[in-house]
């Protein structure tokens, strides 16, 4: 039998992770395509002031390769370095096809193989075609009246534009992960900033900070040293998990210490209520910031606790309203996590195709494969967000894709499908598991777990090491190779 010939669409650390084990696990013919102009995904495509990760550096990163970080905490420039270290040192970049975004897979029954079309053009055949595109890609606009008249810069974080801001009048919305970053940071160059909260989140201290140069030689001279600092991570992070339960102590440790960061960083009383939720810790994705509190301090920051309701050619109006003149609009509304495979058309089966599948709800088996997709794999599918780092959950789905691949090499058959009966109970268990009433993320607040029917098909409702033990022994049981 030939090589098997598989493709993988998106070059961010999902991407290059299938691409890393495949290449060392299996002798198929590998091909990476990638939209972007280089590799490293959300990395490549995020470069706002201020733009880092909120995992430790030690848990944000592939476990089969120790990397000399110089803080605890990687900036994106130090994370896209990381990325195109990793493709170099595993020789991924003859596989690479960048500037090339997928717009269609096509299974083709008569060949067992998918029909790969791309925006030049091009017609292409694979074997097997994994899926990398990842949950934080697509970013929410919002529908406000008079956006599209306003007459300054305006553009969401993820599209970030490089402006003088000095003098002016910024209006930064939204207050999550994104926008706690990109406030201090801009902070001491404008004028004014003007920061929209429509509903405030609970917000840890980061403790980010630079490694001495005794820990950076220990890390790089004693083999166990980044092993035992990751497995430390991911014990405290199992832990954390606890505090999902809101009748945990837990819950009520987690809560108690944002109260306290918030207590003892914000001067202003009243913006100190402005920030505090009123539900649960975890309802939204918890946030990692030392400094976003402090920046409310400044004399040129102003915390508006509402939304934004209207846009007018110079200002923006919030929900009380209340209108304010500024310069420049920043967009940090977030992402559209739960529609899975956005701009991707793949049909599979009987010409049947995934969105349709999908109509009412996004699942996956394991949140990595489709009854009547076969052949076909997705990292950072439905219900699979979670778990400490996502790092290491990309790597238990590429590792699930290297045993089909290996087990289609194998036995010589021509593919492997799902069976429907493991994905139905598969799914079943996991709303069994997020519905329940003691969950924090099912506590009311706005947040982007849940689709437009209230389905949660992001959180994958456990630890890591649930997610490892299933992904190495139920896995196996619900992907059969039917010829």
């Amino acid at each position: 039998m030939s090589r098997l010939r598989v493709a993988i669409i998106g070059a961010g650390l999902g991407g290059i992770a299938a691409a890393v084990k495949l290449k060392k696990s299996t002798s198929a013919e590998i091909t990476v395509f990638e939209q972007s102009a280089g590799v490293g995904g959300t990395w490549y495509d995020n470069r706002y002031p201020g733009c880092e990760v909120d995992v430790h550096s030690h848990a944000y990163s592939f476990s089969f390769l120790k990397y000399d970080w110089p803080r605890t905490h990687a900036t994106q420039p130090e994370l896209l370095a990381y990325a195109n270290h990793v493709v170099d040192h595993f020789g991924l970049r003859p596989h690479l096809r960048l500037s090339t975004r997928v717009t269609a897979l096509v299974w083709e029954e008569t060949s067992s193989t998918y029909t790969l079309s791309t925006e030049h053009g091009d017609s292409l055949t694979f074997d097997v075609v994994i899926s990398a595109l990842g949950l934080l890609s697509v970013p929410r606009y919002p529908e406000w009246p008079g956006l599209d008249t306003f007459t300054g810069p305006v553009f969401h974080t993820s599209r970030w534009k490089e402006h003088d801001l000095a003098g002016k009048n910024v209006a930064v919305v939204g207050t999550g992960s994104t926008a706690v970053q990109i406030v201090p940071a801009i902070a001491p160059d404008a004028a004014n900033v003007y920061v929209y909260q429509r509903e405030p989140g609970w917000i840890e201290p980061k403790n980010e900070r630079e490694f001495t140069p005794r820990e950076r030689w220990m890390y790089r001279r004693v083999p166990l040293a980044q092993r035992i600092s990751r497995a430390r991570i991911f014990h405290k992070g199992n832990l954390r998990f606890k505090g999902y339960d809101v009748n945990s102590r837990r819950q009520r440790l987690m809560r108690s210490s944002c109260e306290r960061f918030i207590d003892s960083t914000i001067a202003d009383p009243d913006v100190r209520q402005a920030v505090t939720p009123d539900y649960p810790w975890g309802c939204k994705r918890p946030i990692l910031s030392s400094t976003f509190y402090g920046s409310l301090n400044r004399d040129n920051v102003s915390l508006v606790p509402h939304a934004v309701t209207r846009v007018f050619p110079g200002g923006v109006e919030d929900a009380t309203g209340s209108v304010r003149d500024i310069d420049v609009l920043i967009l940090s509304t977030g992402f559209q996590p739960t529609k899975f495979l956005a701009g991707l058309d793949v049909k599979g089966r009987d010409g049947r195709g995934i969105h349709d599948v999908w109509r009412e709800r996004a699942t996956a088996f394991m949140g990595i494969t489709v009854p009547g997709f076969p052949n076909f794999f997705i990292l950072y599918g439905p219900n699979t967000n979670g778990g400490v780092s996502v790092i290491a959950q990309l790597e238990r789905q590429a590792e699930v894709v290297v045993g089909a691949v290996r087990r289609l090499a194998r036995t010589h058959r021509r593919t492997i499908d799902t069976s429907p009966a493991a994905a139905r109970r598969f799914t079943a268990w996991v709303d069994r598991r997020l519905a329940s009433n003691a969950s924090a993320m099912n506590s009311g607040c706005h947040n982007y777990y849940h689709d437009g029917s209230g389905h949660n098909v992001t959180q994958w409702p456990g630890g890591h090491l649930a997610y490892a033990l299933a992904t190495r022994v139920i896995a196996r049981f619900g992907l059969r190779s039917p010829s």
